[in-house]
């Protein structure tokens, strides 16, 4: 055996931390949006570049996280004559070298005090960032919060920044996450489209940018909220970040275009109304806000932050690949011809809680979809389980990136009744130019309920290698009842 096989085959799984987000307070939310409006009325109606209104908002900003603890920058640049201001917040701890970045835009234009462009992203990351102070978070990544000056100007103040920083400060960035318009009156619910797979505009972020797009739309598939991809068309802060291949990702809830009579089915509102009828206008106050949209954007804001805080669930790293079944991906079932099962086959399906006294197949991890074997609940707890053999379910190809630390991480359950063995098993295995085998878990002739736990394993050894990951679920019993899942797939990178 050569030394790549040796390794591949000791690979050993580990607990994967998984954090929890607070729900964030859109009352607290709406009440850094009247500071705001207030700070406009008091300063001419408006918090534009170069004005005294958005000084005083930086001022605002700033004073809160201060008081919070994090250690604050105010960046000047100077566009069009007048001085311009970023102000950087960054939460203690973390690994400086694997960097999630959080930003808005805190000015308005001249016309207006900008209360949902952009008051409602820059107040929806300040209260994220107060929650992370409130909890003392701790995560695997570094913390850094931003509100950028001149947007308005084309992006002078985010661009200003990320081109003042060394290509080291640059490569330390592993992730920024924009939200730019999150409470639009008239809202729609679109997600920055990491993979491109709406197949418009100007194609796919930079590497890492779909894992993005996947944790946000798992948080919104998780509470019932359909999205749709909206393009990266430069047109807010990722711009500067994205051009110099650093993933991104982020929320949108609509600007001066006009909601068609499917979003309007599909999200409520208005049918040709626009989804921010004040935008860029004199009446863009706190009246101009739906709540509904807005708690549910800080909310995923928080939930985003604290998935990827910890590098993706599997400790630090710059997300590679990931999976979290709300879409098909192209997963074949049943690849082997040593796949005997009957019935409960693996499939990516909408599983049905299932139970006997002893809970045996659950709801999806997170959003709608897993992998799990045979999804529907059926008409008893042994219908549509394992049945008769091995079922197996093999990823697409992935190829991993040929340096650094690679980190698979995902959630897993077997659940069984006491009339399943040691003989019973969930595997998963990644199999390249060699097979390792990443988690084995065996039966047991006990009642086993399923509970979503989560694993992680160092996958270093397949570097540079175009690999595939292997499920299988066995029943090896004599009417045994076995039941499998798996979620929230992602390997990552530090």
């Amino acid at each position: 055996m050569d030394a790549s096989a040796a390794r591949s085959d000791a690979l050993v799984a580990r607990p994967a931390a998984v954090l929890a987000a607070p729900d964030i307070s859109v009352a607290a939310v709406k009440a850094h949006l009247t500071q705001l409006q207030s700070i406009a009325t008091a300063n001419g109606g408006n918090r534009a570049h170069g004005r005294p209104g958005y000084l005083a908002s930086v001022n605002y900003v700033k004073g809160r996280l201060d008081a919070a603890g994090f250690t604050t920058v105010v960046q000047s640049f100077t566009y069009g004559g007048a001085t311009g201001y970023n102000l950087i917040a960054d939460w203690p701890g973390g690994d400086v070298n694997d960097v999630l970045m959080t930003g808005a835009h805190l000015d308005s234009v001249t016309a207006g005090p900008g209360i949902n462009d952009n008051g409602t992203g820059s107040a929806a990351i300040l209260e994220t960032a107060l929650a992370v102070a409130a909890q003392d978070l701790t995560p695997g990544r570094h913390l850094r919060f931003a509100w950028w000056g001149a947007e308005e100007q084309g992006l002078r103040g985010s661009t200003h920044y990320v081109n003042s920083l060394t290509a080291a400060a640059r490569a330390q960035i592993t992730g920024y996450l924009n939200f730019d318009m999150v409470g639009s009156p008239n809202p729609g619910y679109f997600v920055y489209d990491g993979d491109n797979s709406d197949g418009t505009g100007s194609g796919p972020g930079p590497a890492g940018s779909a894992v993005i797009e996947s944790v946000i739309e798992g948080y919104f598939a998780g509470i019932g909220v359909p999205t749709r991809g909206t393009d990266f068309d430069g047109r807010s802060d990722y711009g500067p970040f994205i051009a110099r291949g650093i993933p991104a990702g982020g929320t949108f809830t609509g600007a001066e275009g006009t909601k068609t009579s499917a979003q309007a089915a599909l999200w409520g509102g208005t049918a040709g109304a626009r989804f921010d009828p004040c935008y860029h206008a004199a009446c863009d106050t706190t009246s101009n806000v739906d709540d509904t949209a807005l708690d549910r954007n800080s909310d995923a804001i928080a939930h985003t932050v604290w998935t990827l805080s910890a590098g993706s669930g599997g400790g630090p790293g710059t997300p590679v690949w990931a999976d979290g079944f709300e879409t098909a991906t192209g997963w074949t079932v049943n690849p082997s011809a040593a796949d005997t099962a009957t019935s409960g086959g693996w499939e990516r399906g909408t599983p049905g809680a299932t139970s006997s006294g002893t809970a045996t197949q659950l709801t999806a991890r997170t959003g709608t979809y897993d992998l799990v074997t045979g999804a529907a609940a059926g008409s008893s707890a042994g219908a549509n389980d394992v049945d008769g053999g091995i079922t197996s379910v093999r990823s697409p190809a992935i190829t991993l990136p040929s340096s650094g630390t690679l980190t698979l991480s995902f959630a897993y359950y077997l659940a069984h009744l006491n009339n399943a063995s040691s003989g019973d098993y969930l595997r998963v295995r990644v199999v390249g130019t060699t097979t390792g085998t990443v988690l084995t878990v065996s039966g047991a002739a006990s009642n086993r309920a399923a509970s979503w736990s989560t694993a992680s394993a160092d996958v270093s050894a397949f570097a540079g290698q175009s690999v595939r990951i292997l499920v299988d679920a066995a029943d090896a019993s004599t009417a045994s009842l076995v039941e499998a899942a798996i979620d929230d797939v992602v390997i990552t990178q530090s």
